[in-house]
């Protein structure tokens, strides 16, 4: 009995283990300790198309680096994406609605970039809320004080028909009438339907003297100029009026919010 006792217990650890040799629990996997497994169980899976030999492939040559960019080649910049044309000049210089009318918006990318509306410096002994005319080189500053003036491109009269000196803007008017002087329905015979007989030229988008309208008086007289509106924008910056000071539209709506009563005018 005491030999079956001992027996019996050792039998058992025997069939125990030889029905767990199967599971490899007490043998160690020492092959998960080898570089070349790893690298096949690690390495990246890359796409193959079938028939596709990965070694007959030819890389694609590198492209050269242009040294030089034509920038504005088109209206986006090449290398941001950014439009040429300047944002706050696009908002005002577009479409704008005033009383009745609605003004039509201006292609600034064809108009000459300082002939646009923009605050600069300007020294000048003019008192703030004078007008100042600088017909050489085509600008209208409105003195604002403290070294600043608000500078407008213009259109002028051709020489013998420009007007110079100092005077006072004695009115101004909201789309107003066009009246044309009997001297220039005299030069100008086509221009006589809208003479002072026959009431002038209704307002409108087509009227000369466009939005808005100033007049020049000097020692209490009419000097018969004006400075005012215009719908040929393509004028602004050149000499072909007959002697009148001309504004892009919108530019002259602004000036016109601006200007105080029975403001001063120089022009020279």
């Amino acid at each position: 009995m005491n030999f079956l006792r001992r027996v019996f217990p050792l039998a058992g650890l025997v069939i125990a283990v030889a029905s767990l040799s199967g599971c490899n629990i007490l043998i160690p996997d020492v092959a998960a300790d080898s570089p070349a497994r790893f690298v096949q169980e690690t390495s990246p899976v890359f796409y193959q198309p079938p028939g596709v030999d990965p070694r007959r492939v030819r890389p694609i040559p590198d492209q050269p680096v242009p040294q030089t960019r034509e920038l504005y080649k088109t209206q986006f910049h090449q290398t941001y994406g950014l439009p040429v044309t300047n944002p706050v000049h696009m908002a005002m210089y577009g479409q704008q609605r005033d009383e009745d009318f609605t003004l039509p918006a201006i292609p600034v990318s064809r108009v000459q970039p300082q002939f646009l509306r923009q605050e600069v410096d300007y020294q000048t002994t003019e008192r703030p809320g004078t007008v100042v005319i600088d017909t050489k080189a085509h600008f209208l500053y409105f003195v604002e004080g403290s070294g600043k003036a608000m500078r407008y491109g213009v259109g002028l009269g051709r020489d013998g028909y420009s007007w110079s000196g100092r005077g006072v803007i004695q009115w101004k008017q909201k789309w107003p009438r066009w009246t044309p002087s009997v001297e220039m329905v005299s030069r100008q015979p086509e221009v006589r339907p809208f003479g002072a007989e026959n009431g002038g030229m209704n307002p409108g988008l087509m009227n000369p003297l466009g939005a808005r309208a100033m007049y020049i008086f000097k020692d209490g007289q009419d000097t018969l100029y004006r400075v005012h509106g215009t719908p040929d924008w393509q004028s602004i910056g050149k000499a072909t009026s007959s002697g009148c000071v001309r504004m892009l539209n919108q530019d002259v709506v602004d000036l016109y919010d601006r200007l105080p009563a029975k403001a001063e005018i120089v022009v020279m």
